[in-house]
């Protein structure tokens, strides 16, 4: 019983409270809460943890002006860190680690000199591509804590943010393991047995007879050490970086230094750790160290692949480039302190850009000289053998030893931080709470307690080499991740994305996506597989838990775009009968009446416009602000619940038949506008809260629980319904003019009855076969049997669309009732002809022949009646109408729906006067009512277009 209007509808109407909170904020100096003089004053509208500025309100003249980011000027105390301290030294020690001590003559060895030249090149375009991107977002906008999963979250909205970020916080866990790995590899080669610094009478640090577990020892030794950095508080270690970067560097220049000082060559010793050359015969086996050479440059050239002696594994390009991405990972070391940068928009960029290139810069140079100046022998024998040829050893053990526990460090407290944001996002829901908790300063030790026992977890893998893959595959799905939020800001064109950094295109965006990608097969098919069905995993996950954010997903500006260029070109000049499909507006003044019905045609949309309509009745000069406003969210909010695909269109006029012709002049856009018009039936019996009944069986369903947290909240979105003896706000008169508005505006009409009889779930559930009926036949004028016209065509089209759709293509059959007149007509050749019509439209029904003599006699003498005719309203005797009703009603004993000839309404000009003219449209819909009562479900169909094509 889907009521069109009534009273309730204005009672639904009242505005709901606003929940915004407004503010003011100064941007400069003092963050005082007026205006005073020097200082930028603006008007900022809190929304969801969002900051929107809805108004400049001025500017005094007097001191400095800040560059204008909000989150420049804050009296955060955890905000305390400068770019070179907190940016640029962070990223260069964590990009120098173990490759600048422990690795390089291990690249070189293997990969000869052109190749490793080759290879930093290829790594650091990849970082250099991804720096750009993040240079682009940091430079956007106001930067809190959380670094790249921020930038990535904000942008492409919290589930794909989320999934990344946890990978990202899983890289940072793993480099941290990474580089303690590497610390105790250092500490072994030179005090453990046959260490390079210890004598022969010397054993050095134990590990037989488990040699792996006194590893474990060392390394969880090692990382306590951070631990007790990291707890103390984060910033302590970027306070202290920049002394540690001039040790590295004054250690790097010893390098330098040595290999020109030493120009004559000499035997280095190779380690007995050794496993694939040091053995019981040999005890002195030996490298060379030639000095500067073009000869041994020559030699060092081309790559010669070998084992490597810790892993015993054959080494390719893939796995020597997986050692040293890995070791360069540390570009976002400083986006992750973006929580404690003074200026995170300007120190990021510029800290991160200068950290790269004086990185390439000095690997570039000790790429050239360890190439000229050792023989391949000592480089993939020996890898600290750096510490042989300088000009005091102690030098060498320093940088790796600062190198590699500032990476450590610098990745333990930026997997802190980012587990920190993902909790304080909620996004994972009580799983991450307790990393919430902070000391008073601020320092999220519970979340540094947790990355720590990760990473003592990581550390249980022991070889340096073997976690190298997994940490290049996280950190390459990571920058991946960052280009591709790049990306996808660029390519949508949003007003609002304009950073100070201009330094990129989506070219440069999309050459560090594609270079990632590429690069995580390249290393490990494995690890990248199993991370990106990780990742999948917790996109759909997250997606399904329908997280409440407002923090802007860049899919709904992504899709905007592509929306209107496709409406753009989608030319209703150009359409097609062969491509029609149904777009419907579907009327309605109480939903809780018309849950069903809702329901229904979003059925039959066939993939086409589906547009809700409502009219509020009531004057514009009643209200202050929109009336329609809050109205809009309530239908919204019904659509997410019923899960329908529609629009919501809703305007406010004096009368509902004037607010209807609105809404059907100007739904939809372009190309996408409706072509029929759907209304429930007039009739005056008892509304019932379908929606009510529905939610009930819903909540049933799923045992007390509800759907995406939006049903329960359903029911109190609406009014109560019109009461028994109420009056109805539309008149019957006023319902014709709908309907005949809605057919001059060239719209195809359905009327709906009963639909609240519709049971979607009993038809799924029950064994027998149930029936969609058709009766393509004005039963106004029986005459007309013989004549298919566009209504009739219009109603096998429906009812077609309704069977190709779940449950209904599996629980129902259409029928199609051919009505004769057993005395006149042949049954014979009639049925054959329309079965012959309906295989050439490739619809697949069973005919129904019903025989109609017996009423023939209730119908006056009539003319012979043409097809053009066929579609007008004449009216019968009711007692005609009653046995036809009663007719349709033997044959719907297993019918769940019914279609209907529905005929145009009594024209105005037909009948003189204006009661003659009322008369016969009160008699139009008092006989459409009385055809249909106690009928099942029911569609009354009117079309004007062809709908059906039999061309290919």
């Amino acid at each position: 019983m889907a009521e069109i209007y009534n009273d309730e509808d204005k009672r639904n109407s009242s505005p709901l409270k606003s929940h915004r909170h407004d503010g003011y904020k100064t941007l400069g100096p003092g963050m005082e809460d007026s205006p005073t003089e020097g200082k930028w004053y603006e008007r900022v509208r809190l929304v969801g943890g969002n900051r929107i500025v809805t108004r400049v309100l001025g500017f005094l003249p007097c001191c400095g002006y800040d560059d204008g980011t909000g989150d420049e000027a804050t009296d955060d105390p955890r905000r305390s860190l400068s770019t070179f301290a907190g940016v640029f030294a962070p990223v260069a020690l964590s990009m120098f680690s173990t490759l600048l001590f422990l690795r390089t003559g291990f690249l070189v060895g293997q990969a000869g000199v052109l190749e490793s030249i080759a290879q930093l090149v290829l790594a650091y375009f990849i970082l250099a591509m991804t720096v750009l991107s993040i240079c682009a977002i940091s430079t956007n906008g106001a930067l809190e804590g959380g670094g790249a999963y921020f930038m990535i979250s904000r942008a492409l909205g919290p589930e794909f943010g989320g999934s990344i970020g946890f990978l990202f916080f899983a890289a940072n866990v793993i480099a941290a393991g990474l580089y303690v790995s590497g610390f105790v590899e250092g500490v072994l080669e030179n005090f453990g047995p046959g260490g390079t610094l210890l004598t022969d009478d010397q054993t050095g640090l134990p590990t037989h007879p488990s040699e792996q577990w006194w590893k474990y020892l060392y390394a969880t030794i090692v990382l306590f050490l951070c631990l007790i950095v990291c707890i103390i508080g984060g910033s302590m270690f970027a306070k202290t970086s920049a002394f540690i970067f001039l040790l590295v560097i004054l250690c790097t220049l010893s390098v330098f230094i040595s290999i020109f000082a030493k120009s004559s060559p000499f035997e280095v010793k190779i380690p007995n750790t050794n496993r694939l050359v040091a053995n019981s015969s040999f005890d002195n086996i030996t490298g060379t160290y030639t000095g500067l050479s073009s000869e041994t440059f020559h030699k060092n050239l081309l790559h010669d692949y070998t084992k490597d002696y810790n892993t015993l594994n054959k080494m390719n390009f893939a796995s020597v480039f997986a050692i040293l991405f890995s070791s360069v990972t540390g570009i976002l070391n400083g986006a992750n302190m973006s929580g404690e940068l003074k200026k995170p928009s300007q120190s990021i960029p510029r800290g991160t850009i200068c950290a790269v290139m004086f990185t390439f810069s000095i690997y570039f140079i000790d790429v050239l000289m360890i190439g000229a100046s050792c023989d391949r022998f000592l480089l993939v024998n020996n890898y600290n053998f750096l510490q042989d040829i300088n000009l005091w050893a102690p030098f060498i053990l320093i940088g790796l030893f600062a190198a590699t526990l500032s990476a450590a460090l610098g990745n333990l407290i930026g997997a802190s931080r980012i587990l920190e944001a993902l909790a304080n996002d909620q996004l994972f829901g009580v799983f991450l709470k307790p990393a919430t908790i902070t000391t008073k300063g601020g320092n999220p030790y519970v979340a540094v307690l947790i990355s720590w026992v990760l990473v003592q977890a990581v550390l249980l893998v022991g070889s340096l080499n073997a976690i190298a893959p997994a940490a290049s595959v996280f950190f390459l799905l990571s920058y991946a991740g960052v280009n591709l939020a790049c990306l996808a800001l660029e390519l949508a064109s949003a007003p609002n994305f304009r950073p100070s950094f201009k330094y990129f295109t989506w070219y440069t965006c999309g050459a560090g996506l594609v270079g990632s990608m590429v690069m995580c097969f390249l290393i490990s098919p494995i690890y990248t597989s199993v991370a990106i069905i990780i990742m999948l995993l917790l996109t759909i996950l997250l997606h399904f838990r329908s997280l409440p954010t407002q923090w802007g997903s860049i899919s709904q500006a992504l899709i905007f775009h592509q929306v209107r260029k496709y409406l753009l070109m989608l030319d209703p000049r150009k359409g097609h009968v062969k491509y029609w499909r149904p777009q419907i507006i579907l009327m309605v003044a109480q939903p809780r009446q018309s849950s069903e019905l809702i329901d229904f045609i979003n059925d039959i949309k066939k993939g086409g416009l589906y547009v809700l309509g409502h009219v509020k009745v009531g004057s514009w000069e009643d209200y202050d602000t929109d009336p329609l406003g809050e109205e809009q969210t309530r239908w919204m909010t019904l659509v997410d619940g019923m899960k329908i695909k529609a629009f919501v269109e809703i305007t406010m006029a004096t009368s509902v038949v004037e607010g209807m012709r609105h809404l059907v002049r100007i739904a939809g856009l372009g190309g996408m506008k409706p072509n029929t018009v759907c209304l429930g039936f007039y009739d005056t019996s008892k509304p019932i809260d379908s929606l009510a009944r529905r939610l009930a069986h819903k909540k049933k369903r799923i045992l007390g629980g509800v759907e995406n947290g939006v049903s329960s909240n359903l029911e109190g979105l609406f009014s109560s319904l019109r009461g028994e003896h109420e009056e109805k706000c539309l008149q019957p008169r006023e319902y014709v003019q709908m309907i005949e508005d809605s057919l001059k505006l060239q719209k195809n009409v359905i009327l709906c009855r009963h639909f609240h009889l519709l049971n979607k779930t009993v038809v799924a559930d029950t064994r027998a076969t149930s029936y969609i009926d058709v009766w393509p036949v004005n039963l106004f004028q029986p005459d007309t049997a013989s004549f298919f016209d566009n209504t009739c065509l219009f109603m096998l089209q429906f009812a077609c669309i309704l069977r190709m759709v779940p449950p209904w293509k599996a629980k129902t059959q259409l029928r199609v009732f051919l009505c004769l007149n057993a005395q006149t007509d042949n049954t014979l050749q009639k049925e054959q002809k329309l079965d012959a019509y309906l295989q050439q439209l490739r619809i697949y029904a069973k005919i129904k022949i019903v025989t109609w003599d017996h009423l023939m006699h209730m119908l006056p003498q009539q003319t012979e009646v043409s097809s053009e005719q066929m579609q007008d309203f004449h009216s019968a005797p009711n007692q005609f109408i009653r046995e036809m009703n009663e007719l349709i009603i033997s044959h719907s004993s297993r019918t769940v729906v019914s279609f209907l000839y529905l005929p145009r309404p009594p024209p105005e000009d037909k009948f003189e006067g204006v009661d003659a003219r009322e008369t016969e449209r009160d008699k139009f819909l008092q006989q459409l009512e009385l055809l249909s009562r106690n009928l099942p479900p029911t569609v009354f169909v009117h079309g004007l277009h062809p709908v059906t094509s039999t061309t290919l």
